[in-house]
């Protein structure tokens, strides 16, 4: 398979499997390329794209613009904190504002499950979803998966077990989503007050004992407490939950074998790992930050081979 499935990256489930090997095939390229002393390559001179983030960010935001450097596109940033959308103008009129300049590809973060979705129906242009609300994050899930396959040498078969806030994640979703459709086994671990009651539908188990999970797993992703999104208190206090649900480096050491630790970031220290887990020899979450560049160089790089 030379080319995508689709037109747009709205979300891991609309995705085939070779779609996500065919990603990670151009991305091994692209990671070549990012680490030669002359990082760019001419590919994607004659496009425009637009990052149009109307949530804040900071490693999502930075990845995608030196993903889009690299690859020498000219590079729009519109942060809605300081737009009109503050006067009430609408998600369309606003990105079609953004198109009549032109641009062949937007990179979109928005508050609202589907904005992405919605967009791709309205605009002439590749829409990338950066993160839709509690939604999916379908490029974090990728880029952890190609860290899996990159550490373990093939995501198929593995166990893996997503711990932490469930119900808010859409990084856990999007990851559910290509975990197993590369063949691994998922367990979530966390609360049961933040593990979603249709989860068992998506073919995962559910693990309350973290203990257990890990010592059945090749690979735990730990996830944060997704304050700003908490709308009630959902477990007793933040201490409790980092006894209950926290990875030390005394509980890593008393595992029957040594497993792979992964986090998405922000990491709250000290909450859902401790900073000795954080930049143990068993943690890759550098990684994934250096792996999220090559992978949405790929990301982009494929789309815009289909834009007409």
């Amino acid at each position: 398979m030379s080319e995508l499935s689709v037109n747009h990256l709205l979300g891991i489930k609309y995705l085939k499997e070779q779609d996500i090997q065919l990603i990670f095939e151009t991305a091994d390229h692209f990671k070549e390329v990012i680490n030669r002393s002359i990082k760019k390559v001419p590919s994607l001179r004659d496009i425009t794209i637009a990052n149009v983030f109307f949530e804040n960010s900071t490693r999502t935001k930075l990845s995608f613009e030196l993903a889009e450097k690299r690859l020498s596109a000219d590079v729009i940033n519109f942060s809605a904190g300081q737009s009109s959308v503050k006067k009430g103008e609408t998600l369309v009129d606003t990105v079609n504002n953004i198109l009549s300049m032109k641009v062949d590809m937007v990179v979109m973060r928005h508050p609202n499950p589907g904005a992405g979705i919605f967009l791709s129906k309205h605009v002439k242009a590749a829409i990338v979803n950066a993160g839709d609300g509690a939604h999916e994050h379908p490029t974090q899930a990728l880029l952890d998966s190609y860290s899996i396959r990159e550490k373990l040498g093939d995501v198929a078969g593995k166990n893996v077990v997503i711990v932490g806030d469930i119900l808010h994640s859409r990084v856990a979703l999007s990851n559910i989503f290509a975990l197993k459709l590369q063949g691994a086994n998922v367990k979530v671990c966390g609360p049961k007050t933040l593990i979603p009651k249709y989860i068992e539908s998506l073919g995962v188990e559910v693990e309350t004992d973290l203990r257990k999970a890990l010592n059945w797993c090749d690979v735990a992703n730990m996830l944060r407490i997704q304050n700003e999104r908490l709308d009630i208190s959902y477990f007793p206090t933040t201490r409790e939950y980092t006894q209950q649900f926290g990875v030390n480096k005394k509980l890593l050491e008393s595992l029957d074998k040594e497993i792979v630790i992964m986090h998405p970031g922000p990491i709250n220290r000290g909450v859902e790992i401790t900073s000795d887990v954080a930049d143990s020899k068993q943690s890759i979450i550098l990684n994934q930050v250096e792996n999220g560049v090559a992978i949405r160089m790929a990301v982009i790089y494929l789309l815009a081979s289909k834009i007409k």
